[in-house]
C-alpha cells in the first residue's frame, strides 16, 4: 500500500514539474520561434530596362551641355527633375530646425561640417562633384537646362572625368561621342564617385561607404557583395530624386531609405531577437564594424596646419595644407539614440570654445518610442572660430590668396567671411567639434552579426549608463540574463 502511494505520489509530482515547465516556458518564450518569413526580393523593384544609345547620341560635342541637350531632346522633364533636387541645390526642403526659431533650407551649399569646414568661399573647388557644369560662384544659373550634368549618373565606361578647379566642368581629354554612346542605367561606380570619397580621399568622411564598396566581397557588405545590388535597388529612385538623408546636412526623417523598405518588420525566427527591434535599429547588430578595409578618418586639427613637415612624416597624419589627422580601420562603431532627427549647428551660431560643440547631434533617448539605438562614426575637429564674435568661420582655403595658396589664417578667414556674410573680427582661435555619422552600408549577414554577448556581458560594447540605463536592461540585479517576460509573464520594460 505504501509503496502504491509513493508511486502516485512520484507520478504527480513529475506531472506537477512537466507543469510548471510548460507555464514557465509559456511566460518566458525563451526563443521560442515564431517562424515568420521574411522575403525581402518580394517587395525589390525590378531591374530598369538598358537603352542602347550608340545610335541615338552620333556627336559631335562641344563640352557636357552639348551632350544634354541632345539628352533633353528625347527626355525633355529630366533637366526639371533633377533641378527639383538636392543633388542640384544642395538645400533640402525648408524643414523646421531644432533649437532654432526657424524654417530654412539647409545643405552642403550653406552648412559647416568639421571636415573640410564649408562651401560657400571655396565654390568652384567644392563643386567638381556637383551634378552640373560650371558652379564656380554666386553667378551660376541654376535654371539653365543644360547645365546639368547627365553623364555624372549615367556614364557607364568607367573613363568620363570632371575638372576638379573649374566647377565640374569636363575634363580635358575626355570623349563625349564615346562616352555619350555609353550612356545607362547608374551603376556603383556613378553614385561612388562622389560619396565614396566624400572630403577630399576615399573613406574620409563615410565610415561605412569607400572605394571598397565599388566591388566588395560579401565580408564588407551582403547587399553589394553577395548580392551585387546597385545603389538604387535601396535608393529607388522616382523621376530623379534619389531618396535618403545624411544626417550631416538633414535635420529631419522625409524621404528616408529603410530596412523596412524590404524586409519584415519582425523578420526574425525568434521573438528574442525582433523584441530588439522596438529598441534596437538593424544597423546596430548588422553592422559590427566600421571601415572594414579601408581606415576612416576619425579626426582632424586644422589649427596646426600650414607649418613644413617633418622629414619622414606621414601625409596621411599630416599635411602643411590641412593640419593632422587620425585614421581606423575595423573598428566598432559608437552607439546613440536616434529617432531620425537631429539637432544641427547653423552657420553663425554662438559657441562656448571652452566645450566641444556639437556641429550635428541625433535626437531621441530611452522614453522617445521613435529612437533607436543606433550606430554612428562620430568625427572629432579642430576648426577656427571668431574669438570676438564667439561663432565657427569659414577659411577660402583653394585658389589664389587662400589658405593653400599663402597659408596666411588672418586672411583666409577674412576672405572666407566675405562669402559667408559672417563679420570677422580680426581675432581667431580654434575651438573643438564633432560630427556624427549613422551608419547605414557595410552590412553583415546573420553569421557576421553581432551576438548575445556583444553587448549583454562584463565587457559588452554599449554603454548603458550614458543610454539612459542605470545598468544593462537585460539583467535585474544579477548576473544571470534577464529574458523576455517578468515572472508574472509581463513583457520587459
Amino acid at each position: 500500500m505504501n509503496g502504491r502511494i509513493a508511486r502516485v505520489a512520484v507520478g504527480l509530482g513529475f506531472l506537477f514539474v512537466i507543469s510548471v515547465g510548460v507555464i514557465v516556458a509559456a511566460g518566458f518564450r525563451v526563443g521560442r520561434p515564431t517562424y515568420r518569413v521574411d522575403n525581402p526580393t518580394s517587395r525589390m523593384r525590378p531591374p530598369s530596362p538598358h537603352t542602347d544609345h550608340s545610335a541615338l547620341l552620333q556627336g559631335p560635342f562641344a563640352d557636357g551641355s552639348s551632350v544634354t541637350k541632345a539628352c533633353l531632346k528625347c527626355h525633355p522633364s529630366a533637366a526639371h527633375e533633377v533641378m527639383a533636387t538636392s543633388h542640384w541645390s544642395w538645400l533640402g526642403q525648408k524643414a523646421a530646425i531644432p533649437g532654432h526659431d526657424t524654417y530654412a533650407r539647409i545643405g552642403k551649399a550653406n552648412l559647416i561640417n568639421n571636415f573640410c569646414i564649408g562651401v560657400q568661399p571655396n565654390i568652384s573647388h567644392c563643386t567638381y562633384c556637383h551634378a552640373g557644369y560650371g558652379w564656380t560662384d554666386v553667378s551660376f544659373d541654376f535654371k539653365k537646362q543644360e547645365n546639368v550634368d547627365c553623364l555624372i549618373c549615367h556614364d557607364t565606361t568607367g573613363s568620363y572625368q570632371k575638372d576638379p578647379d573649374r566647377g565640374g566642368i569636363v575634363a580635358a581629354g575626355v570623349d563625349l561621342v564615346a562616352t555619350a554612346k555609353k550612356v545607362g542605367v547608374p551603376t556603383r561606380r556613378n553614385c561612388g564617385f562622389c560619396h565614396f570619397a566624400g572630403g577630399g580621399g576615399d573613406a574620409v568622411k563615410h565610415g561605412d561607404l569607400d572605394g571598397t564598396m565599388f566591388f566588395p566581397t560579401e565580408r564588407i557588405d551582403i547587399h553589394m557583395g553577395k548580392l551585387d545590388f546597385n545603389c538604387q535597388q535601396c535608393h529607388r529612385t522616382t523621376h530623379h530624386n534619389i531618396p535618403g538623408r545624411s544626417m550631416s546636412v538633414s535635420v529631419d526623417d522625409s524621404n528616408r531609405v529603410s530596412c523596412v523598405d524590404c524586409h519584415a518588420a519582425a523578420p526574425h525566427q525568434d521573438d528574442r531577437l525582433n523584441n530588439h527591434i522596438k529598441t534596437v535599429a538593424c544597423q546596430t547588430c548588422h553592422i559590427p564594424r566600421m571601415a572594414i578595409e579601408a581606415a576612416t578618418k576619425m579626426s582632424w586639427d586644422w589649427s596646426v596646419a600650414g607649418h613644413d613637415p617633418e622629414p619622414g612624416t606621414d601625409p596621411h597624419l599630416y599635411s602643411k595644407k590641412r593640419g593632422a589627422f587620425t585614421f581606423a580601420r575595423n573598428v566598432a562603431p559608437e552607439y546613440y539614440w536616434y529617432n531620425g532627427s537631429a539637432d544641427r549647428y547653423l552657420t553663425g551660431d554662438r559657441i562656448d570654445p571652452a566645450k566641444t560643440t556639437r556641429i550635428n547631434y541625433p535626437r531621441g533617448n530611452s522614453r522617445d518610442p521613435r529612437a533607436r539605438i543606433w550606430p554612428f562614426k562620430v568625427h572629432r575637429g579642430k576648426q577656427p572660430y571668431d574669438q570676438i564674435n564667439k561663432y565657427f568661420l569659414v577659411p577660402r582655403t583653394e585658389g589664389k590668396e587662400g589658405f593653400w595658396d599663402e597659408f596666411n589664417w588672418d586672411k583666409a578667414l577674412r576672405l572666407g567671411s566675405e562669402a559667408t556674410g559672417l563679420r570677422y573680427s580680426g581675432k581667431y582661435g580654434f575651438a573643438a567639434t564633432e560630427m556624427y555619422w549613422p551608419l547605414s552600408h557595410m552590412v553583415a549577414g546573420k553569421e557576421k552579426a553581432l551576438q548575445c554577448f556583444d553587448c549583454h556581458s562584463e565587457h559588452g560594447r554599449l554603454n548603458w549608463r550614458a543610454l539612459g540605463y542605470e545598468g544593462d536592461p537585460a539583467f535585474r540585479g544579477t548576473r544571470k540574463p534577464f529574458l523576455t517576460a517578468d515572472r508574472d509573464g509581463e513583457n520587459a520594460k
